[in-house]
C-alpha cells in the first residue's frame, strides 16, 4: 500500500500532499502523519502462509521500536583506512565491519546500506584509555562477553565497569593540513633529495601528486633548501606533516617501518615520535641506523596514520586482521549527559562497524516503511502513519453489499495497541463497528493496552466470535532478557491472556518463535506450556523460527558471531529455505500438542493467577544479544 493509495479524496497523492503532521511533547522524537485512508480492510496475498485472509492495520510504523544511535562527530573507519564522522557517512560507502572467519573475529570491508538521523537522550561512555563515546541508551557495543547496551533499561544486558570493549581504541584526530603541515610534509618527503629537482621516485604516484600540488602552490621561485629546513620551533602540525612525508618517501606496514636517510633524520624522526607518545625502535645495518620501527601493533599503526595522514593509503588496509589489541578498553564510566542531541545510525552488510576504534552494532532496517517512501531505519520508529479515519472506513466497508462478513485479523503487521493508540484511540471505534455488524475478528498483541477496551470486547463477544492472542515463545527470564529485552515480560503477556479469559474472551498463545537448539529443550517447552495453561489459554500453537530473506542472512551471521557451533546444524535444518525441515516442525508441534493435552489447555475457562516464576529451566549458554527479527 503506497502513499498514492492513501491520499485524501480529491487531493494530490503522496505523503507530503495534504496529510497533517503532528509532533507532541509526550511522544518526543516521534512524528505522527495523520492521513485519511481510502481503504482499511486489506486482503492478505494468496501466497502467504498465515491462517487468515483479511486484516486491518490502523497504523504504519511502530512507536515501540528502539533506535541505536551515535553522536554525529563519532569517527567511523572507512575502507581506505581514513575516518569520517558518522553524520557524513552515506549509503554506498565502503567501511570496515567485522565477521568471524576461521573461528576468530576479523576486520572486513562492508557496505553502508542505509543512513539516518534522530534526536535522542545522550550518554557518555568513557574507557580506560581515555576514549569517549556518546551514544543513545539503546546502542550496543561488542564486549569480551558479547553485545551490551549502553544502559540497562528493562533488565537487558548493558555496560558495566566489569566490561571491556573490543577494537583498537580511540582514533586520533586527523591533522589540520594547514600551511605548517604542508611545509612539514614537503620537508619530510624531499629530505632524501636535497637538490629539489624531483621528489623520491619510491614515494609513489599519490605522494608525487600531493608534493607537486604543494610545490605549485608555493611557486617556482621557492628555495627548496628553505623548504626542507626544520624550523627553530616546530609546531605539532609541522611535525605531523614531516612524519607523513618521511613515511611516503618509503615507509611500509611491516612493523610500521619509517625510512632514514641520515643521522639528522634519525634524531628528527625519533624526536617527533616521542613528542606524540609513539614507542619505537631504531634498527641498524652494520653501524648505521637503517629504519625506525613503530611498536604497539595495529592500534599504534592506525594512530600514526590518522594523526599524520600520509598520502599513500595502501598500507592502511586491515582486511582479515584479527580483533586483537593491547588497548585498555575497560569501561571506566557510563553517565547520562542530560541533553537530547542529534544522533545518527547506519545499517551495514556485516551488521556492525568500527566507531572511534571500538566495534559498534548497527540498527537493522525495517523494510515495510520503504513502501511509504520513508527510510527503513529511524523513520520506522519515529514517522508513524495514523489512519485517523480508520473507524469510519471500517464501518463503511463492513456495510458494503460485497462484504461477506469474513473473519478479520488485527495486529498482524504492527501492533494495533502500540503506544500511539493511547493517543489516537482508534481501536474502540473499530471494535464498535465490528460489534455492530456482528463481524468475527481477532487481535494479536504484545501489549496490555488491549485491556482498556475490555468492555467493548465483551459486548462484541455477545454478538460474534471474538478472539485474542499473545505471543510467548518461552518463559525463561534470563533468555527473555537476552533475546527480547524490548518487549513486555512473558509473564506480563500471560497476565493479559488470563484477564481476557476471565472476562469470556478466548485468548490463545502463539508459542513462538521457538528457536532450534536455543529454546526447544524438553524442560524449556514444558515450563512454557505449564505457564500458558495456568493463564487459561484457549489454545497454544507452536511456531518455529522463520528465516525469510533478509532475516536469514542476518540471523546466520549472528550465529557465526556468537554460536558458531550452531551454524552447521541450522544450515542442515533450514537448507536454502525460510522454514525448518517439516520433520523438525512436526516433532516440535507434536511435543507442544502433547504437553498442552497433559496440562489441559483448552478445557478450562477459569485461569489461575500467575505466581512468581520458578527457577529457570536449564537452558543453552546465554545468547548475548537481542534478536530484532523476533
Amino acid at each position: 500500500m503506497r502513499w498514492d493509495a492513501l491520499s485524501l479524496d480529491g487531493q494530490e497523492p503522496g505523503l507530503f500532499g495534504q496529510p497533517v503532521t503532528v509532533d507532541t511533547p509526550e511522544f518526543r522524537g516521534i512524528t505522527f502523519h495523520e492521513i485519511r485512508a481510502k481503504s482499511i480492510i486489506n486482503k492478505v496475498p494468496g501466497a502467504s502462509r498465515v491462517p487468515f485472509t483479511w486484516t486491518i492495520n490502523p497504523y504504519r510504523g511502530c512507536s515501540h521500536a528502539c533506535v541505536y544511535c551515535l553522536y554525529g562527530e563519532t569517527p567511523i573507519l572507512m575502507a581506505d583506512g581514513r575516518t569520517r564522522p558518522i553524520r557524513d557517512v552515506r549509503a554506498g560507502d565502503a567501511i570496515y565491519g567485522t565477521e568471524v572467519r576461521g573461528g576468530r573475529r576479523r576486520y572486513v570491508v562492508t557496505e553502508v546500506l542505509a543512513h539516518w538521523k534522530t534526536v535522542k537522550p545522550a550518554h557518555r561512555v568513557r574507557l580506560a584509555d581515555g576514549t569517549e563515546l556518546i551514544a543513545g541508551g539503546d546502542h550496543r557495543f561488542l564486549t569480551e562477553r558479547g553485545w551490551r547496551h549502553v544502559t540497562g533499561a528493562g533488565g537487558r544486558p548493558h555496560l558495566t565497569r566489569d566490561n571491556a570493549l573490543t577494537g583498537t581504541g580511540g582514533f586520533a584526530a586527523p591533522p589540520k593540513q594547514d600551511a605548517d603541515y604542508r611545509l612539514g610534509y614537503l620537508s619530510g618527503l624531499l629530505r632524501a633529495d636535497a637538490t629539489g629537482h624531483e621528489v623520491l621516485p619510491a614515494a609513489g604516484p599519490k605522494a608525487l601528486r600531493r608534493a607537486r600540488r604543494l610545490l605549485a602552490d608555493l611557486g617556482a621561485a621557492t628555495d627548496v633548501g628553505r623548504l626542507i629546513a626544520r624550523p627553530g620551533i616546530a609546531t605539532d602540525e609541522w611535525r605531523k606533516g614531516f612524519l607523513a612525508g618521511v613515511f611516503d618517501a618509503g615507509g611500509g606496514r611491516a612493523g610500521g617501518v619509517l625510512p632514514i636517510s641520515g643521522p639528522g633524520t634519525v634524531r628528527a624522526i625519533t624526536g617527533d615520535l616521542e613528542h606524540f607518545g609513539f614507542e619505537h625502535a631504531v634498527e641498524t645495518a652494520g653501524r648505521s641506523p637503517s629504519a625506525v620501527r613503530l611498536r604497539g601493533g595495529l592500534a599504534e599503526h592506525l594512530r600514526f596514520f590518522h594523526l599524520t595522514d600520509p598520502a599513500i593509503t595502501r598500507w592502511r588496509g586491515i582486511e582479515g586482521v584479527a580483533l586483537e589489541s593491547g588497548a585498555r578498553l575497560g569501561v571506566a564510566s557510563v553517565e547520562a549527559i542530560g541533553l537530547d542531541v542529534p544522533m545518527y545510525d547506519i545499517t551495514t552488510g556485516t551488521g556492525d562497524f568500527i566507531a572511534n576504534g571500538v566495534v559498534s552494532h548497527n540498527c537493522f532496517a525495517r523494510g515495510t516503511h520503504r513502501y511509504l517512501d520513508f527510510d527503513t531505519g529511524h523513520d520506522f520508529d519515529s514517522q508513524i502513519v495514523v489512519k485517523v479515519n480508520a473507524p469510519e472506513l471500517v464501518r463503511r466497508e463492513l456495510a458494503a453489499p460485497k462484504w461477506a462478513g469474513e473473519h478479520i485479523a488485527m495486529g498482524t503487521n504492527v501492533d494495533c495497541y502500540q503506544r500511539a493508540e493511547g493517543r489516537y484511540r482508534l481501536m474502540p471505534g473499530i471494535i464498535e463497528a465490528l460489534r455492530d455488524h456482528a463481524n468475527p475478528f481477532s487481535i494479536l498483541t504484545k501489549g496490555s493496552l488491549i485491556l482498556r477496551d475490555l468492555p467493548l470486547l465483551e459486548e462484541a463477544a455477545e454478538r460474534t466470535e471474538v478472539g485474542a492472542a499473545v505471543s510467548v515463545g518461552f518463559v525463561d527470564k534470563e533468555l527473555w532478557r537476552l533475546i527480547e529485552p524490548g518487549t513486555p515480560s512473558p509473564l506480563k503477556r500471560l497476565e493479559v491472556c488470563a484477564t481476557l479469559v476471565e472476562h469470556g474472551i478466548g485468548c490463545g498463545v502463539l508459542m513462538g518463535p521457538i528457536l532450534p537448539y536455543l529454546s526447544d529443550t524438553p524442560r524449556q517447552l514444558e515450563a512454557a506450556v505449564k505457564r500458558i495453561a495456568e493463564a487459561g489459554a484457549s489454545s497454544v500453537s507452536a511456531i518455529v523460527l522463520h528465516l525469510r530473506p533478509g532475516a536469514r542472512e542476518w540471523f546466520m551471521r549472528w550465529l557465526r558471531d556468537y554460536r558458531l557451533e550452531l551454524v552447521a546444524p541450522y544450515e542442515r535444518l533450514y537448507g536454502r529455505g525460510a522454514y525448518a525441515s517439516k520433520d523438525y516442525q512436526r516433532r516440535i508441534s507434536a511435543k507442544v500438542a502433547r504437553l498442552a493435552e497433559e496440562h489441559g489447555i483448552g478445557g478450562r475457562r477459569n485461569p489461575r493467577r500467575l505466581s512468581a516464576p520458578p527457577p529457570p529451566p536449564a537452558a543453552p549458554q546465554p545468547v548475548a544479544e537481542q534478536l530484532p527479527l523476533l
